[in-house]
């Protein structure tokens, strides 16, 4: 099973490169209605909303209902998908970063709670605890 690394992902969505658009768009459809399904590491997810938000001026929103169409996808087998589908939520419902609701996730995920944290925003997240100074 191949996976997709970032800048593959971020082409088919935005179609910012119509060259390679065009490209990782053939490659992703030949997976659509087999058996195969293409891998998405959790550091792609990772990159990829730093990406739509850093570069491409994606609103909160638009990347929460632009992940959940990715996890809803067939072809799509993600890294973590537990982790990935609870730091959603938690993005959805609070005002801190996606990162930080990832890794908050991925340690609930495993049973490694609380995740400790210098960053106050961060601890507005249920989980994530400020170590004390």
């Amino acid at each position: 099973m191949p996976s997709l690394d970032t800048n593959v992902l971020i082409r088919y969505l935005v179609k910012d490169d119509p060259k390679q658009a065009s490209e990782a768009e053939r490659y992703i459809h030949q997976y659509v209605g087999s058996q195969a399904t293409l891998f998405i590491p959790v550091s792609v997810i990772l990159e990829t909303e730093w990406v739509l938000r850093s570069v491409y001026n994606f609103q909160k929103q638009s990347v929460i209902e632009l992940f959940v169409s990715l996890l809803e996808t067939r072809e799509l087998n993600f890294q973590d998908e537990a982790s990935i589908e609870s730091a959603i939520f938690l993005y959805r419902e609070n005002n801190v970063d996606f990162a930080d609701c990832l890794h908050v996730a991925a340690a609930f995920t495993h049973d490694r709670l609380p995740l400790m944290s210098f960053d106050k925003k961060a601890t507005r997240v249920e989980g994530i605890e400020g170590i004390p100074r």
